[in-house]
């Protein structure tokens, strides 16, 4: 592991025990205490919160930042300093209609953009809130700048670590390869499907991991099913003679988010918020996902071109953006039930899926 990949490591690892750390930017540095994992002590207090630009919206604070810098982190500060208590009860959203009156707050300049920004991304990456006490007079676990997350969000960090023969349902003729980076504990999977060949383009399936769909079965979202069907789908290919499947399953819980927030956003959709809208209140994107990681898993296996099985043009966009040849988007649209309607409708209303 390299130095930088190494504080990114020992930051990552420091979020998700509560402790503290100083992220710094060529522009200024900041002292950081996430504000949900953080555990309390004696006069523990902090004049201000960082909070995500999308949080920011949900409490009113949008329209105090600078018009140029619409996406920025957000600096906030009230009329008294924030205890943890206060601090974690702000950067909950299920609280907000329990809790409708908080404030007042005022928005303050961070000077320190670049740490700001990668402070965030460090916090979706911990798979915690995006809230921290600012300079709360907590010793620093852990020292980590921007440069550093990018070394640690390399792709070309990832490597083929394992490969075996693995008989599936759908295919007995199938293969499991395995990759890890050295410096990052997620282990992405392929699943070859038949027989590799040059001669054909494979059908090609980018999966996220999704527990709760692809485990438990969940009725909520249309996972499950999904990755059967892709399955049967390259199976059917392979059997046909000459054809191949490759499914990549990434390890990008809740489309880059991670279980707890994947869950916390449930709870806001059963008060009546839809997916997008959920992932605003929780101050987190509705699409995270690592797609340059995708992308190395396919060079890793000699893929260059691909059919593509999604019903998503964005991620068409995004694997091509990242040097991947997509010949031809292959629809996978499958029914809806009760429980998933209108979940499916907002992925076609909003994030713009093929699904009608």
């Amino acid at each position: 592991m390299s130095g930088a990949t190494r504080q990114v490591a020992l930051a990552l690892d420091a979020l998700r025990h509560g402790w503290a750390i100083r992220v710094e930017g060529e522009d200024g540095a900041l002292d950081l205490l996430p504000a949900e994992t953080a555990f309390a002590q004696p006069g523990l207090y902090a004049a201000r919160l960082l909070i995500s630009h999308a949080r920011a919206a949900t409490l009113k604070l949008a329209n105090q930042r600078d018009a140029a810098e619409p996406h920025m982190p957000v600096m906030i500060h009230g009329a008294e300093p924030f205890s943890l208590h206060a601090a974690r009860t702000l950067a909950d959203p299920a609280l907000d209609l329990a809790e409708p009156m908080r404030g007042p707050f005022r928005a303050d300049p961070c000077t320190a953009h670049s740490a700001a920004v990668a402070a965030m991304e460090l916090a979706r990456l911990a798979g915690i809130l995006p809230a921290f006490m600012v300079s709360a007079g907590v010793e620093p676990a852990a020292h980590v700048s921007p440069a550093d997350l990018a070394a640690f969000k390399d792709p070309l960090e990832l490597t083929i670590q394992a490969r075996a023969r693995l008989p599936v349902k759908p295919c007995e003729h199938a293969e499991i390869i395995a990759f890890r980076a050295r410096d990052d504990l997620r282990e992405h999977v392929a699943l070859v499907i038949g027989e590799q060949s040059g001669d054909h383009v494979p059908l090609v399936r980018l999966h996220s991991e999704c527990l709760t769909g692809d485990v438990l079965g969940s009725l909520k979202c249309d996972c499950g099913p999904q990755l059967d069907t892709a399955l049967a789908r390259m199976a059917e290919e392979a059997n046909a003679g000459g054809g191949w499947g490759l499914l990549l399953y990434l390890r990008q819980e809740g489309r880059g988010i991670g279980l707890i927030n994947k869950l916390r956003a449930y709870e806001l959709q059963d008060q009546g918020f839809d997916t997008v809208d959920a992932n605003e209140r929780l101050g987190l994107p509705s699409e995270a996902r690592d797609f340059p990681v995708a992308a190395r898993m396919l060079d890793l296996l000699g893929v260059s071109s691909v059919r593509l099985l999604t019903n998503n043009p964005a991620k068409v966009a995004a694997l091509e953006a990242v040097g991947v040849t997509v010949t031809e988007r292959v629809a996978h649209q499958l029914p809806a039930n009760p429980h998933n309607a209108r979940y499916l409708d907002t992925k076609r209303d909003r994030t713009g899926h093929l699904l009608r």
